[in-house]
């Protein structure tokens, strides 16, 4: 079982179903995820450019 870190709503699926650095969508609140791992599953936030770019600019 996997879970959003953005909103912390359940990903479905299985590990074997996902790859490493595939980009999915949160179905709850929409945000981009990356696959960092299978084994366990996690994802990551993917940034935008925007937002990486405001960031260097703080």
């Amino acid at each position: 079982m996997a879970y959003c870190p953005e909103c912390d709503a359940e990903i479905e699926g299985e590990p074997y179903e996902f790859e490493e650095g595939e980009v999915i969508e949160c179905p709850e609140c929409g945000s981009e995820l990356e696959v960092t791992s299978t084994s366990p599953l996690e994802f990551e936030v993917v940034e935008s450019d925007w937002e990486a770019d405001e960031e260097e600019w703080d």
